[in-house]
């Protein structure tokens, strides 16, 4: 298993910490890829992730039965696509205490795809709980914790440790103060190659967004492949 057949939840219970960006990404990563990708987004107000890829993102809810049954039945269909969630804060203790409940990620490996949470860490010993016990709660999910570089060091990383088989912490570097603001408003895609005509993007600033992708699309590969790999021996081992 791997994110070629994957569903990846990011997720926080902190606002603002560069989750529904992290999301952006993984959803354009992997239409990068050329894999279909469904994403679906469980957060209100603006900036939000079906704003900004309104084209390949469905706004979801968990608030009654039929938005849980609706959300959590795509999530382990077994379709060839891959599949992204940006589980808002609001959201965070309804969704996986629901996840827990129904055995979603023990049902998501029964059907061969492989279920990933990519946590956004911040030093408070708040989000350090919560991640400590996503691990107990959902064991069979690859637990992956995200530094993201604008939030400051790394010093409180080794609070956050790994979890699932060939999992590794993933960096999101800094973007230029400069840059953020042609990357702010939906909507916006990544991966499209005309938005640098479209949005105005002088060539040099392209130039260094391109730059950037390609740091954050290596960590996704790598992780990737450890995932792949460690999947693969766990496979071997089992068969001797």
């Amino acid at each position: 298993m791997s994110f070629r057949n994957s569903v990846t939840i990011v997720a926080s219970p902190r606002p603002r910490v560069g989750k529904t960006l992290l999301a952006r990404l993984l959803v354009d990563f992997h239409m990068d890829e050329g894999r279909a990708v469904e994403a679906f987004d469980l957060n209100s107000g603006e900036g939000t992730l079906a704003q900004f890829l309104p084209e390949h993102v469905a706004a979801s809810e968990i608030g009654d039965i039929k938005g849980q049954m609706a959300l959590f039945d795509r999530l382990i269909t077994d379709d060839d696509t891959t599949k992204v969630v940006d589980l808002g804060h609001e959201s965070f203790e309804a969704f996986f205490t629901l996840a827990k409940q129904i055995g979603f990620a023990e049902e998501a490996r029964r059907r061969g795809i492989a279920p990933a949470i990519l946590f956004v860490i911040t030093p408070d010993n708040t989000s350090v709980e919560v991640y400590r016990n996503l691990r107990s709660r959902l064991p069979q999910a690859t637990l992956t914790p995200v530094h993201n570089e604008l939030l400051g060091s790394a010093q409180h990383r080794d609070k956050y440790p790994v979890s699932g088989s060939g999992a590794v912490q993933v960096r999101l570097p800094v973007l230029a103060p400069g840059l953020r603001r042609y990357i702010a408003t939906p909507p916006f895609s990544f991966s499209d190659k005309s938005l640098a005509h479209v949005k105005g993007i002088p060539l040099e600033v392209h130039i260094e967004l391109q730059r950037w992708l390609r740091k954050i699309f290596l960590e996704f590969r790598e992780l990737d492949l450890r995932v792949l790999l460690a999947d693969l021996q766990s496979t071997i081992r089992s068969q001797l």
